[in-house]
């Protein structure tokens, strides 16, 4: 699981930096009336990262709470 998140944090990252690229480029080159909307992806990609990031520790915290809480009941 760990690889998995690993994998997805970099996939998240990567899309906000390709369609800001992307965006950039098209907005430099066809006008950024038309590609101005288009920043929500990544700013979308961005905040699904930080997520990614929040969800990971808490879920860390909460499997070392029942790990504390398991080893608790073991040693009664």
């Amino acid at each position: 699981m760990k690889t998995y998140n690993l994998i997805m944090g970099y996939f998240w990252i990567a899309v906000a930096v390709i369609s800001f690229i992307v965006v950039s480029y098209n907005g430099f080159t066809q006008g950024f009336d038309k590609w101005v909307g288009y920043y929500i992806f990544s700013i979308i990609a961005i905040i699904m990262y930080f997520i990614k990031k929040w969800m990971i520790a808490r879920m860390s915290k909460h499997e070392a709470f029942l790990n504390q809480q398991h080893n608790k009941t073991k040693s009664l």
